[in-house]
């Protein structure tokens, strides 16, 4: 049975360009186009699709309250449809907190339109199809204000590993992590354009204070590293005092910047002293490194499946006996925490 996916987009252009990139899918088939919000919320209730393209800086709607009423009402796999400016990097890194499984880009490198996308928008649909939504923790409100943050001394670090739907579990995952938490390294597969806006929009959901990681950058506490994708892995270097390491290479676990990576670094720096968390998202990324923090004797989370967006990474992780505990999004901070108290 194909995909069904249903198209919403003010611009007809866009729209034929996105229905001639699905038309050679022999598993996909567009059931449906939409050229604003109140078109697409009856094809969404006419159609039920397995996916919904949305483009959300359509001129007279506001995509975001859109969106959340699809992700309330009638949770859907929806792909963000994104432009190139600084408005729209931020407009779709909220949508990916609000729930969007992942975005993509109306133009290529240059700014302009590529010929062809080499089968992008397929596999995201496809990758889409795959989610299916449970019990979806409520988005973490903005933090009005940090508290005063004062120095640790016990050289804790805490490293984390998300992906599809992952924004949305760090907002929930964050929130609960106070001024002062040990020093904090993420790597969040999402394309590297979005992630300076998604430190921003993780910014306002903790007390933490929350950066894009640098090559060679002093870690520490009360400072959350987002890792900042591209062709750089992100690591962790040091003894007691850490530091970002970023380095170019080859995909691992399929993806770059790789959660394996990271977690691999963390086992041999920190050791005991840190926490390994891993989150939703599709695949295997950062199975075998947790497995790894967990030899060095490390404390380890894995998502539950209740609470993911995509079970896939938690899953391999268990899988292999990577997972010191098992906890829905709601609860991690409190285990991760009491661990480097």
């Amino acid at each position: 049975m194909s995909i069904r996916v249903l198209i919403i987009d003010d611009s007809p252009t866009m729209r034929a360009i996105l229905m001639s990139r699905l038309s050679e899918e022999p598993d996909i088939s567009v059931i449906g186009t939409a050229s604003n919000a109140l078109e697409g919320r009856e094809l969404i209730k006419q159609f039920n699709p397995d996916v919904v393209t949305l483009d959300i800086e359509m001129p007279g709607m506001n995509g975001l309250d859109f969106l959340e009423k699809i992700m309330t009402l009638r949770p859907t796999p929806v792909i963000i449809v994104s432009g190139t400016t600084q408005e729209g990097n931020e407009v779709t890194a909220r949508a990916l907190a609000l729930g969007a499984v992942d975005c993509y880009s109306k133009a290529d490198r240059s700014g302009g339109m590529a010929l062809s996308d080499k089968g992008k928008l397929a596999n995201l649909i496809r990758e889409a199809a795959q989610v299916r939504f449970n019990n979806r923790w409520p988005v973490a409100p903005a933090v009005a204000a940090r508290a005063s943050r004062s120095a640790r001394s016990n050289s804790a670090l805490i490293a984390i590993g998300s992906s599809t739907g992952g924004v949305e579990a760090l907002q929930t995952l964050l929130k609960d992590f106070p001024a002062n938490c040990p020093p904090t390294v993420i790597v969040q597969h999402v394309n590297p354009r979005f992630a300076p806006a998604i430190a921003r929009t993780l910014d306002l959901a903790t007390p933490a204070k929350v950066q894009i990681a640098e090559q060679d950058m002093p870690l520490v506490s009360g400072n959350i590293y987002l890792a900042p994708g591209g062709d750089r892995h992100l690591s962790v270097a040091g003894s007691g005092i850490y530091y970002a390491r970023l380095r170019a290479g080859d995909p691992v676990s399929g993806h770059i910047p790789s959660v394996d990576i990271l977690f691999n670094s963390v086992a041999e720096a920190v050791g005991g002293k840190a926490v390994g968390i891993l989150l939703t998202g599709m695949g295997s990324d950062g199975a075998q490194g947790l497995l790894a923090m967990a030899g060095a004797g490390a404390h380890t989370i894995a998502q539950d499946e209740a609470t993911c967006t995509v079970f896939g990474m938690p899953r391999a992780a268990i899988s292999l006996g990577a997972a010191g505990i098992v906890a829905p999004i709601g609860r991690i901070a409190h285990h991760a925490l009491k661990k480097v108290a």
